[in-house]
């Protein structure tokens, strides 16, 4: 499973959303372009509540776009929890289009 780690986002929902389209998806697509990928986890930092409906369409909606390849969008600081849900990922060849908040 590879790995896209987004860093830094505007705080406000809509911003972020607009930052992230702008800014992030063409490398996502990229790599889902590459002929050796099956499967995309997009790192993203934790967010308020208010990031979730955005964040959610984000991951649906380019696992429909690339199907049979896997998007999953997940969300937390660095830590044992984000880990274990990467590697829980990288095992689940069923689970695509999820939006997981990780909490330590």
């Amino acid at each position: 499973m590879r790995q896209l780690e987004v860093g830094l986002l505007p705080d406000g929902a809509l911003d972020a959303a607009g930052a992230f389209m702008a800014f992030h998806l063409e490398a996502a697509r990229a790599i889902l372009a590459a002929p050796d990928t099956a499967a995309l986890a997009i790192i993203l930092p934790p967010a308020p509540h208010d990031h979730r409906d955005w964040r959610l369409a984000l991951a649906r909606d380019l696992a429909r776009e690339v199907t049979p390849k896997r998007v999953n969008v997940v969300a937390g600081s660095p830590g044992e929890a984000r880990e274990a849900t990467l590697r829980f990922l990288a095992d689940a060849p069923g689970v695509t289009g999820q939006y997981l908040v990780c909490h330590e």
